[in-house]
This record gives structure tokens, sequence and C-alpha cells, in this order.
């Protein structure tokens, strides 16, 4: 009953000096940018003229919060001046030293800078641009007028607490960003489209109108980025069981559907779960509202973040719980923070927050009272049972029983659709290797081998054959390597979400760029993506070398030759290692095919 996106209910700039009903948002009033329809017919006129910039899926869900007031008071990308002051001390300047956690800033490269106008040398800016999705929708019009280089090194170590590139926001911030930020105000034109579950898309203005109309008045906030099961449920229960000022806290589900951690689970399928445990909790005492944040995994800063906007969704409490927001281990197998630091935090900025913090201890089974408990009110002696993360997705690969006490029938259906057992999912294996190793040999082997088993499609990108019809365009330089190297492994993610296996054989010699491929292809399924190094000597490869290619390399007629005068670096890691120096074609199948047994993709044979 409530559209979204484009169909939204149009709110004035204006009406965000109107007032809304409930808890006062963080900062005096609710921020909503999107313009009437009167002002919004001109501005389409106007943005004709202006350049455009196509914004990512993480900055489009930074822009809906800013517009609907899910980031009140913050009314545009992050000023210098603001910006620092949020890294060093989680205050907003211009709003007396208000409290605020996290950088909300627009990163752009020096060749976007470019595409919009806007030279960074220049002494001042006064550039109007058109912030545009992927399907050239106009969003809201950007008056850039500050731009600046922010010291991203300084910035992961103060609000994530490291540099270290395995946390997903250090690796955004320092490999994938823009270096350069750009402020200015923002006029909205319309939130982002969503054509997916509009009867659970709900603004901050429409979520504090539903509350009242509900008379809700305590309202606490449930953060998730996995599906839930029976101990999420047991302990969101709990906490609206908690009575305050004889009034009993109602319970607002508010999971995140824009980004969250890397190989996480999609969220059409957390969706689906969710809508099944809203089935369990009595009739009037739950809600399901979905969030449209990009999460940052930032632990202890992110759980003040959540509380805010949980705030100005119209919230009064918020459910921290262990390690909330924490995006889990280093290589030492160090958690990046301690499990009860987000917590602390929470509870010393509660006066400054203006939301309540209810800490909760993890929940675990006891298997002789047949009943969820907090981890630290479990009595001594008494045996506990728990299934991790980890321990749900080998069962679900291998098609091993989830028991009941676990969590519930319906979700577990649901999940085993979307993660069958490893002989139901896609793969792609990538061969990497100097020209003339074997690469293509073994993968065309491998092709027919794999047709003759027929328990899923097989799709071969040699890279010779891509080149002619996906990247004929491209040359040898770095740049374009890479890129070819990228599209190959878009095509590959494509066919393993689609359960196909693909096999790829590019030299692909840049490590950057082959971890890439690994990280689209395993968002479609944990070591789904299998590295075969084919290690085979350069002089052993130049020795076969039946087009003469390491000879007019040698000669300075071949420029950017791998191996030669263009670097190939090294897999630290691969998942197969061959040299075909020393074993045959067939001894390097069998191998692939024992590996690929071994891990549940094709049936063991007997």
């Amino acid at each position: 009953h409530h559209l979204t996106g484009a169909l939204c209910s149009y709110h004035s700039a204006a009406s965000s000096m109107a007032s809304v009903p409930g808890r006062t948002p963080h900062g005096g009033k609710l921020v909503e940018l999107v313009q009437s329809k009167e002002r919004i017919a001109e501005i389409k006129k106007e943005a004709v003229s202006y350049p455009t910039l196509t914004l990512t899926h993480r900055q489009i869900c930074d822009l809906e919060l800013l517009m609907n007031g899910g980031f009140s008071p913050l009314d545009q990308f992050m000023s210098q001046k603001t910006y620092n002051s949020v890294v060093e001390n989680m205050t907003l300047p211009d709003h007396g030293n208000l409290i605020w956690p996290m950088p909300i800033t627009l990163d752009l490269t020096k060749a976007k800078l470019s595409a919009i106008g806007v030279d960074p040398e220049a002494a001042s800016w006064d550039v109007k641009v058109a912030l545009r999705d992927e399907e050239n929708n106009l969003l809201a019009i950007m008056h850039v007028n500050e731009l600046y280089r922010p010291d991203r090194e300084k910035e992961a170590q103060l609000v994530f607490g490291t540099n270290n590139r395995l946390h997903p926001a250090v690796e955004f911030l320092l490999g994938l960003s823009g270096e350069y930020y750009v402020a200015g105000p923002l006029t909205g034109v319309q939130l982002p489209m969503h054509y997916d579950y509009a009867d659970i898309r709900r603004t901050p203005r429409e979520l504090r109108e539903l509350f009242a109309k509900e008379g809700w008045t305590k309202i606490v906030a449930f953060q998730t980025r996995n599906p839930m099961h029976r101990a999420h449920r047991e302990l969101t229960a709990r906490a609206a069981t908690v009575v305050e000022d004889g009034v009993q806290l109602r319970l607002l589900v508010h999971p995140v559907v824009g980004e969250t951690k890397p190989g996480d689970v999609d969220y059409h399928t957390r969706v689906k779960c969710y809508k099944e445990i809203m089935k369990t909790f009595p009739q009037g005492s739950a809600l399901l509202s979905l969030n449209p944040l990009a999460m940052r995994m930032g632990g202890p800063r992110e759980a003040l973040w959540h509380a805010l906007i949980r705030k100005n969704f119209g919230c009064t409490h918020l459910i921290v719980g262990r390690d909330h927001a924490g995006p889990g281990e280093d290589q030492h197998g160090k958690p990046f923070y301690d499990p009860y630091a987000a917590q602390e935090l929470a509870i010393s900025k509660q006066a400054e927050l203006g939301v309540k913090i209810l800490p909760f201890q993890m929940m675990v089974y006891l298997e002789n009272e047949k009943r969820y408990c907090p981890i630290d009110e479990v009595p001594k002696g008494e045996p506990v049972a728990n299934i991790s993360g980890t321990k749900l997705r080998q069962l679900l690969r291998t098609g091993g029983e989830i028991p009941e006490w676990f969590t519930y029938p319906e979700v577990v259906r649901i999940l085993r659709t979307t993660f069958p057992p490893r002989l139901r999912q896609g793969y792609t294996i990538f061969f990497t290797g100097l020209s003339g190793s074997g690469k293509s040999t073994i993968a065309n082997a491998l092709y027919i081998t794999l047709l003759e088993d027929g328990t899923r499609p097989v799709t071969l990108l040699d890279g010779d054959v891509v080149r002619q019809h996906l990247s004929s365009e491209l040359g040898f330089s770095k740049e374009h390597r890479d890129l070819n190297v990228r599209r190959i492994g878009y095509v590959a993610s494509e066919i393993t979400k689609a359960r196909g296996a693909a096999i790829c054989a590019p030299i692909g010699p840049y490590a950057e760029s082959r971890n890439s491929v690994r990280q689209q292809v395993e968002t479609y399924g944990q070591g789904a993506f299998i590295e075969v190094y084919v290690a085979t000597p350069i002089e052993v490869c130049e020795a076969r070398d039946k087009k003469g290619l390491y000879a007019k390399a040698r000669a300075g007629q071949l420029k950017h030759f791998t191996g030669i005068d263009d670097p190939y670096e090294v897999p630290a890691k691969p998942d197969i290692l061959i040299d075909t120096s020393d074993i045959s074609v067939r001894e390097s199948l069998d191998l692939i095919l024992n590996y690929l047994r071994t891990e549940g993709f094709l049936e063991s044979t007997r």
C-alpha cells in the first residue's frame, strides 16, 4: 500500500520544516530534499543542459537517505570542514557539534571530474550537475561548489580503526573509491526507483506516520544483514517484551537492502526469510520495513550511525548485538573489532544519540531444556548448541540436515532454493599462465569432458576468442589487459549465477584483476571460483612457440609481451597448480576433475 521511488508521495523541500509525527529527528527536523511537483517540472527542463554524473549503486544508497531524511540533519554530501570534523571528532560543526560518526561523501575520479567539467586545479567551482542512475533517471541536481582531496589512509584508520584492506570498507576506500570528494547543495527530484517490495519500503516520514496511526510510541529497531533464525527471533521477541514508563516496546525489523558485506546472502532471499519470521510474532507487536542503506561494516562507529538513522525513522531504541556491524576477521584470524566494542561505545553515547541502546548477548540453545537463552545466563555445565554461519553454509552446500531448533522449516526451504547443494551450483574455472603454457589445450579438454558429463551447461571463454568477440577494440596496455580480464570475469559470473560452468583461459597476468574476478564470481557461491595456475616455465613455453611470438617479442617487434617486456604476477595461492613440462594433458585434466569431485561440484566416481 506504500508506493515508492518516483511514485512516492512528493514532499517539498520546505516540508522538511513541517512537523512529522513521533520523536524529534536528529538535529531537530526531518530533512527532505524532494521538491514540489511544479518545481520538479522546471528543474527537469533546466537539467537538460547540465552535465550528467551517473552514480554508483553505493552513491545512490547514500543519496536516497540524504533525500528522504534518513541522514538528517545532513542535507548534502559533506564539505571538507564537515568531513574533517566527522573523521576526527564524530561531530557536525555546522550543527552545534552534534554527534555523527560516518563520513557521507561523493567520491569521484579525475576522469569523472573532467566529464562533468570540474577542474581539480581551479581556484573555485560553480557547476550544476545532474545526478542520474544507470537508467538515466534524474534523481537530483548538485551545485558543485567545493572539491577536496581527502587523506584516505587517515580516514580508514580513524573511522574503521585499520588500514588493512581485508576490511571491506578499507578495500573500497583505498582501492576502489575516487581520489576526490565533491560537495555542494542538493535539490531532490525523485527518490531512486525500486521495483521490488513496494509495500515494505518506507521513508522516515511514511514509517513515522504508520507508527502514529498504530499508536506506537516506543519502538525498538533490529538491524540485520543476515537471514533471521530462531535465535534472532528469540532475541527480538525478548526486546519487544520490555516495558518502559508503562509502555511496551514495539519491534521494527529494519534489514539493510542497500549494500552489505561482499559474500552476504542476497537481499531477495533474506526478505523472503524475514517475511516468514514475521508470521511468528504476535499480531500488532512487530513490523518489517526495508532500509536502503549502504553499510560500511564499521563496527563501533557504525553502531552509532545505525542508531541515528533509526532515530530519524522514528525509533526510540536500538538492539545492539555482539560484534554489531563487524566485518569478521583479518588474515591472522583476529576480529577487526572486539565483540562488545560496539555495545560499549553506543551505550556511552546514548545521551548524545537520543536513542536507548538495548545490548544483547549471543543467544544459544540449551539442549536439555530445549530453549534459547543469552550466553551469559547459561547454567554451569549445561550443554549448549549453536550453528555458525560457516557451518550453516557447509550444511547447505552438502545438503546436510539443518535442525529445527536452529531455524524454521520455511526458512530452510528458502535457503535451499538459493543455495542448492554444490552438485547443482555454478562455478568458474579460471586458467592463468604464460603464452604457450598449455592453458588453452587443457581448457579445451576440460570443456569436452564436462560436456560429456552433462550435469550443467558449459561455456569456454578462451582468451583469443574473447578478444575477437568482446574486446576487439582493446590493445595490450596494462589498462586494456585488465579490462579484458574483467569482461571475461563479468561473463563468467553471469554463467556461474545461472548455475552453469564457465571455463576461462586468458593469460590474466595481473593479480588485482584476477582477484576482482574471484570476488565477482564468489558473489554467487563461496568457492565457486577455481584458479588454475599453469606454471610451465618460460623456456618450455618459448620452445613450444608455434606462432613465433616469443621470438618477435625478444627482437622488439612485439611490445607488451607477457614474460618478456611485461610482467606476469604469479598467483600467491592458486586452487590448482599444473606444470605441463612434466605432466600430460590427461594427467592435468585428472587433477582438475578430482578437485571438482572433492569440492562436490561433480559426482564422485565409485
